[in-house]
């Protein structure tokens, strides 16, 4: 029986769901300082795996919530994916060397272990709180603050009372079911596929190989997953004749299985569940105070292993927006560009997903095609490398939102192109497309106080003003200095590693410190050769917010401010 209720709690963001998006946001606003309560309608994080593919930019992300080193225990690098035929002829190999983020591209990782690092992590912070058997029930949103109703449940499942939060915001992240979403009443766009899959964990890997084989068999579509400690999966596909109910067979399950092991009845399975995929997005991801992340935002598609990661990119893209709004460092509007920045990513990323699900399914006269065609793809380099180095993934650029566009200035937009420019014909550069909108690289540099690190580890995980080679503070004006201070914007000056002390030197009494970054392996110079511009100015989540030449500073930064509704200092004597 429900009883009255018996607690009034009150933080800055209210989040529901205590699944890794959930949990990675929760830490994200710790670290920096705000207020989290995480409700979740489970006993407890769910302990089956799910997600088992973790790239570079959530990578990144845990790093910035100082959680990377707890995690990586539980991940294996560099894991190479190959697409194969039913005669296991390999058609694609996925396996990318680049570490411009810092971290090699793609990882296998066990989910269940990483959330409770996740979990764990909140416990640094004292504001924090993560309460299991908390079924949310109600949302209201009172303009200037939100109230979240959660049922508090015993362990039968049974209403004890009920609890209400209340916060400033509250954050949707409570999977493809979400009560959030429902509430906002938005759609959720796209196709559920009725393909059923059964997917099998087991421990002692009984092939013992560390790659990924994505098995486009014409018989029945598999993939088979070395992951860390000793687990294999295995995702056999259900045909449309055969019952779900079949897969509680132990015959059955032998069956799909004896063709990739000598003795399936010997396999110690730890895990066995049936889905089936889905290609869905919201049409919106924010309704007032109230926000969608995660599955409750986009379900797609596991065959690239992007579900886990595209759920981190929004948890990193919400978490300094609503950061800096509750700091008074923007005003509300810059909370509208969570939805134009992650909602368009989101569905190409379901796009790509569900075209690799019909290149898996094609039946023996397709797969016949898609064979050959890939034999002769194999044979062009530039092709090949399409598929090796991962460039069909779509990597996040945003055109609108927290942008400046790098021919004209103009805040709030990006174009790819710099043809509207009339510096770039006068700028000894290769650069024909703008940088503005895509993620910065992350190499080893040097400083005064530190050798080989990561380039994060000196900027800091705010705002940052960088230049090659020259003192980012030399075109800016009194006026700006004191914007960077009241935003804590990091100036950083890009120098090769040969010319870092004499800089060190140059800039020690600059108007506002400047970390001289030294660039001992090449690759930021060779990031700015390649591109018309001596400037960047980074957002907090390391994109390119805006691009310019040195002597363009001062316009730049007026135009992040204006893009970014960040607030501005108010003149000394203007309140008197």
């Amino acid at each position: 029986m429900t009883m009255s209720t018996t607690q009034n709690l009150d933080t800055d963001v209210v989040i529901i769901g205590a699944g890794p998006v959930g949990l990675t946001l929760a830490n994200l606003l710790g670290v920096r300082g705000r207020r989290a309560i995480v409700l979740e309608a489970r006993a407890e994080l769910i302990d089956y795996p799910r997600g088992v593919g973790l790239d570079d930019e959530a990578i990144r992300t845990l790093c910035t919530a100082g959680l990377w080193e707890q995690v990586r225990p539980f991940t294996v690098p560099h894991h190479v994916v190959r697409l194969v035929n039913g005669a296991g002829q390999v058609l694609a190999t996925n396996d990318p060397k680049t570490e411009e983020f810092g971290y090699p591209r793609k990882h296998g990782f066990i989910q269940p272990l990483v959330d409770k690092e996740l979990a764990a992590g909140l416990s640094r912070f004292a504001g924090h709180a993560l309460r299991f058997r908390h079924r949310v029930v109600g949302i209201e949103d009172h303009r200037d603050h939100v109230v979240v109703t959660a049922e508090r449940l015993d362990e039968t499942g049974a209403v004890v009372d009920t609890v209400t939060v209340t916060g400033r915001y509250a954050v949707g992240c409570e999977g493809g079911s979400s009560f959030t979403r429902k509430w906002m009443g938005v759609e959720f766009e796209g196709k559920s596929p009725s393909t059923r899959w059964v997917v099998v964990d087991v421990e002692n890997d009984p092939i013992g190989t560390p790659s990924v084989y994505l098995g486009a068999d014409p018989r029945r579509p598999y993939v088979s997953i070395g992951l860390p400690q000793g687990i294999r999966r295995w995702e056999f596909m259900l045909h449309d004749d055969e019952p779900t109910e079949l897969v509680e067979d132990a015959g059955f399950m032998r069956s799909l299985l004896e063709r990739h092991v000598p003795d399936p009845a010997a396999l110690r399975i730890i895990n066995q569940r049936t889905f089936t995929h889905h290609g869905r997005v919201a049409s919106s991801f924010r309704k007032g105070n109230v926000f969608l992340a995660g599955d409750a935002a986009h379900l797609m598609p596991v065959w690239l292993g992007q579900g886990w990661n595209s759920g981190i990119r929004d948890a990193t893209n919400l978490a300094w927006k609503l950061t800096a709004v509750l700091h008074g460092d923007a005003g509300e509007a810059l909370l509208d560009t969570y939805t134009e920045e992650r909602r368009r990513h989101a569905a190409d990323m379901i796009d790509v997903n569900m075209a690799a699900g019909t290149v898996m399914k094609m039946r023996p006269l397709g797969g016949w095609v898609r064979d050959r065609a890939a034999s002769a793809l194999n044979l062009v380099p530039r092709w090949k490398s399409y598929f090796t180095e991962l460039r069909f993934k779509p990597m996040p650029r945003y055109a609108t939102g927290v942008v400046v566009d790098q021919a004209t200035l103009t805040p709030g937009t990006a174009e790819a192109g710099l043809e509207r420019s009339r510096l770039v014909p006068f700028v000894d550069s290769a650069g024909a497309v703008s940088p503005v909108g895509l993620q910065f690289i992350q190499p080893r540099v040097n400083t005064a106080a530190r050798t080989g690190a990561l380039l994060d580890e000196v900027s800091g995980d705010w705002w940052t003003l960088a230049t090659w080679g020259t003192d980012p503070t030399a075109y800016l004006t009194p006026a700006d200095l004191e914007l960077v201070r009241r935003h804590r914007i990091a100036l950083v000056s890009f120098m090769p590693e040969t010319q870092r002390t004499w800089a060190e030197k140059q800039y020690a009494d600059a108007a506002v410190p400047v970390t001289v970054a030294g660039d001992t392996t090449g690759a930021l110079k060779d990031w700015f050769d390649l591109r018309a511009c001596g400037l960047v100015i980074l957002r907090p989540d390391r994109f390119v917010a805006a691009a310019a030449l040195a002597q363009q500073a001062s316009q730049a930064l007026a135009a992040v401010v204006t893009a970014g509704s960040l607030t501005t200092p108010v003149p000394e004597g203007a309140l008197a």
